[in-house]
């Protein structure tokens, strides 16, 4: 899986984020690191790549259950990068079922639709970090 120079970096920025969300987050940036945290160990677990084309059962699972958290979250919280995270999440989902539809995108595409989405999720939850942590600094907490 870490084969790439790519997919060693991504693992790097999403190890730096959810650490930095565990140390300087609330409890819902927490919540949203761990989420990433567990579901990308999951997809780690669970995808095949072997297969190329069709349904990736396991890993479309470990997603739909990721986008319950993240949306559960979005529910919960009033901070707004929940929202974004459950949606960009949802983009992820809906890739996994065009393949379920058998509608045939490229395996280029749908890598590059679920990257970037991971991306966009790491920068919401980086986003929420940072915004806690400002308010935390201006009520003098820390």
């Amino acid at each position: 899986m870490f084969d790439t120079l790519y997919s060693q970096i991504g693992a790097a920025v999403g190890v730096i984020v959810v650490a930095f969300a565990f140390l300087k987050g609330d409890e819902p940036e927490r919540v949203g690191a761990g989420a990433y945290a567990l579901g990308s160990l999951a997809a780690l677990l669970l995808q095949n790549d072997s297969q190329l084309y069709g349904p990736q059962w396991g890993l479309m699972s470990v997603e739909a259950i990721m986008l319950a958290a993240y949306a559960a979250l979005a529910w919960k919280s009033r901070r707004p990068w929940p929202i974004w995270a459950a949606a960009l999440q949802a983009v992820v989902v809906m890739s996994h079922v065009l393949t379920t539809a058998d509608v045939r995108p490229p395996i280029a595409a749908f890598y590059a639709v679920v990257n970037l989405a991971s991306y966009g999720i790491l920068l919401a939850i980086l986003i929420g970090v940072l915004q806690a942590w400002r308010d935390r600094r201006a009520l003098g907490l820390g």
